[in-house]
């Protein structure tokens, strides 16, 4: 069986800096109509540096929807139509200052499907090469130096609670267990 819905028509709620907003009307596989709430999002880019002896280089950062500061692997808003390998190369320069010989993609992530459209996409820097950070206006970070065992417990341990850096960890984890 089929499940998947129809849109009917759309409405933009509303156009902001980042997302817009609209409400669509789709039709469901039982024939019913719905409104489907949907937040458009150009998605991202998610970069986990990592040098030779296991130590990863996080940023912490202020959240202002959830007033905290939380420390993430680093990352950044797709331009619409940016390239998201290109992405994660500039992140990486801006908010650390390093580039790296070896960027390789661990997938992407569907972060809320069920009402937006972001999709971030992740990857693990290797051959690290120090440089100056150059943050964007307004952007405030501190870059952090953490082993991957103990990132891999604080996510364990519920101390990290950013879904990109949850995956990002976990999969540079088993990506570095396997070429053992």
């Amino acid at each position: 069986m089929s499940y998947i819905e129809k849109k009917i028509d759309s409405e933009e709620k509303y156009r902001g800096v980042i997302v817009n907003v609209r409400l669509d009307h789709a039709e469901l596989c039982d024939g019913s109509i719905v409104k489907r709430e949907v937040v458009e999002h150009p998605g991202g880019a998610t970069i986990l540096p990592i040098d030779d002896e296991g130590y990863c280089y996080c940023v912490r950062q202020f959240r202002y929807p959830f007033q905290k500061e939380l420390l993430e692997a680093p990352a950044g808003k797709l331009e619409y139509g940016e390239d998201p390998y290109e992405c994660a190369v500039r992140e990486l320069s801006e908010e650390t200052g390093f580039t790296a010989d070896e960027i390789i993609s661990l997938g992407q992530d569907y972060s809320s499907p069920g009402f937006s459209t972001e999709t971030l996409h992740i990857y693990l820097a290797r051959g690290l090469h120090r440089g100056k950070s150059h943050l964007d206006e307004g952007e405030f970070l501190s870059v952090e130096k953490h082993h991957i065992d103990e990132l891999v417990q604080l996510v364990m341990d519920g101390k990290i609670a950013d879904g990109k850096t949850i995956i990002a960890v976990l999969k540079a984890k088993r990506l570095l267990e396997s070429e053992k």
